[in-house]
C-alpha cells in the first residue's frame, strides 16, 4: 500500500504506542463502541433483535459487559427477549440450540479481519517503523493472520518471530533465576523482567473486549 494514510493508518499508529497488542486495543475500543451504539440505537430494530434473539444474547464475555453501560433500559429489553424466550424450554428441562452467532464476537471478527488485512498490505517505511516498534501482535492475532491474509509480509513475519523468540528467552532467565538459591540472579533482573510472567500471559491470550 502506498504513503496515502487511511482512517486504519491513524488508528493503529495510536494503538501502537500504548503498551501490548494494538489490534487487542482496537478491538476492545471499538468492540465497547459497538456494544454502546447497538444499545442506543438497535434495540427497537426487529432485524437486530432477531438476531440477537437467534444467538441467545451475547456471550459470557460481552454479556459481562452489559452492566458497566449506561442504558439499563436497553438491557433490560434485550434481558426480557432472550429469558422469555428460553424459559419455557428451562422449565422442562430443556435447552434452546442457538444457531446464531454473538453480535458482538462477530463485530470482533470483522473488526480483526479488516485491520489484519490492511496490515498485510503495508510497505510503507513508516507505518513499519511504528508498527515494529509497539509490542507486536498477541499469539492469537498472529495466528488469525496466518488464517487470513494468503501472503504475510517478510517484515511482518520477522518482526513477530523476533518478539516471540525474546520473550521466550526472557521468561526462560526468569525461571531459572526464580529457582532456590539464585536470589541474587533474580534481584539483578530488570523490573520488567522480574514481572515476564504477566507478559507472557497477555501475549498467549490477548487482551479482553
Amino acid at each position: 500500500m502506498a504513503a496515502e494514510k487511511h482512517v486504519n493508518w491513524f488508528a493503529l499508529e495510536k494503538a501502537c504506542a500504548q503498551k501490548g497488542c494494538p489490534l487487542c486495543t482496537i478491538v476492545a475500543d471499538r468492540s465497547k463502541r459497538y456494544i454502546d451504539n447497538m444499545l442506543f440505537e438497535h434495540v427497537s430494530d426487529r432485524g437486530f433483535r432477531a438476531k440477537y434473539r437467534s444467538s441467545g444474547g451475547f456471550c459470557a464475555d460481552h454479556a459481562r459487559s452489559l452492566d458497566s453501560y449506561r442504558d439499563g433500559l436497553a438491557v433490560a429489553i434485550l434481558g426480557e427477549d432472550i429469558l422469555a424466550d428460553a424459559l419455557p424450554s428451562l422449565k422442562k428441562r430443556k435447552f434452546l440450540k442457538y444457531p446464531g452467532v454473538c453480535p458482538a464476537c462477530a463485530e470482533t471478527d470483522r473488526i480483526e479481519k479488516e485491520f489484519l488485512g490492511f496490515i498485510a498490505e503495508i510497505t510503507d517505511p513508516d507505518f513499519i517503523s511504528f508498527f515494529t516498534a509497539s509490542d507486536g501482535l498477541c499469539v492469537p492475532h498472529y495466528r488469525k493472520l496466518i488464517q487470513t491474509v494468503k501472503r504475510i509480509p517478510a517484515w511482518i513475519e520477522q518482526s513477530q518471530v523476533d518478539k516471540f523468540d525474546s520473550l521466550l528467552a526472557r521468561v526462560r532467565t526468569y525461571i531459572e533465576c526464580s529457582a532456590w538459591g539464585r536470589q541474587d540472579d533474580f534481584a539483578r533482573l530488570s523490573d520488567a523482567d522480574k514481572i515476564v510472567w504477566k507478559e507472557i500471559a497477555l501475549v498467549l491470550r490477548g487482551k479482553a473486549d
